[in-house]
């Protein structure tokens, strides 16, 4: 049930025949009964405009902070303040800052770790990978996405996706990643999902050296940010889905062309599926 995704339990639950009381099925599934009669308010159009206008923004520049993004969006005509903006990017996963319940603040000390990368030269496939998370636009509201992806060859190991920012959608893709392989060192922000007891620790027990990035440094993740912006470029913002299903095939469809048809220069013209199987050296 690992392989699940929290959206994918829910879903589940919600087709099935009725023989067993919902509470039973949430507990089968590992689903919390709130989720299951939880019906999400629909955002207004004017939020997810602004929101989706914001990602346009933080996607060009992810240097940009609230104060930037405040003005930009006033030059475009846009009345808003700069406490607005953050509740906006908090709420779309934006700096590492996430919403809920203590999910805005790092966890303790003891689970953040010093960044490992800085002037590591990277000769090979699963020395280091990167993992993410990021906002994904629909025609009314939004999802999250999140990756890990191989630094030397590009190649994108899982994903998943989902309507919250709960943890469990974090957990599966981690999981799945792991069952390919293991890496040496695997980098992260030092969000609340990546400062966890549960990721660390399953971070621990396939003994991988664990990576934050420096705090207020989101160019740390160099090769994930650039990843995003490829993705939404030439997919999310050339399509607009409707449902999270349509989401989930589109981005499924587009992972596969970037991973075994789409050639990377920086890879000199091959792709990140034969770079990452052959581990073929890459042109300083």
């Amino acid at each position: 049930m690992s392989t699940l995704s929290h959206e994918q339990r829910v879903a589940l639950v919600e087709r099935a025949s009725g023989e067993l009381p919902l509470t039973q099925q949430a507990e089968l599934l590992s689903v919390s009964r709130s989720s299951v009669y939880y019906q999400p308010q629909q955002p207004s159009a004017e939020e997810t405009a602004i929101k989706h206008r914001i990602d346009e923004i933080y996607t060009a520049s992810p240097f940009y902070g609230s104060r930037k993004i405040e003005a930009q969006l006033r030059r475009e005509g846009v009345v808003i303040n700069r406490k607005t903006v953050q509740r906006h990017m908090r709420e779309m996963g934006i700096a590492a800052i996430y919403p809920g319940p203590n999910l805005s603040r790092r966890q303790h000390k003891e689970h953040v770790f010093p960044y490992l990368l800085r002037n590591l030269i990277i000769r090979a496939p699963n020395q280091v990978w990167g993992v993410d998370i990021t906002y994904i636009r629909m025609l009314k509201g939004w999802m999250y996405l999140v990756a890990i992806l191989d630094w030397y060859s590009r190649y994108v190991i899982s994903w998943e996706l989902d309507h919250t920012l709960e943890m469990p959608f974090v957990i599966t893709a981690v999981e799945r990643a792991l069952s390919r392989a293991t890496p040496v060192i695997w980098n992260s922000d030092q969000g609340s999902h990546f400062t966890s007891s549960q990721y660390i620790g399953l971070l621990k027990a396939h003994q991988v050296q664990i990576s934050m990035d420096s705090k207020g440094r989101a160019l740390d993740n160099i090769f994930t940010e650039r990843l995003w912006r490829t993705v939404k470029y030439e997919e999310v913002y050339l399509h607009e889905y409707s449902t999270p299903k349509e989401a989930r095939s589109q981005l499924s469809n587009y992972f596969e062309f970037y991973n075994q048809k789409r050639l990377h220069q920086s890879l000199n013209y091959r792709t990140p599926a034969e770079v990452y199987a052959t581990g073929q050296t890459i042109r300083e």
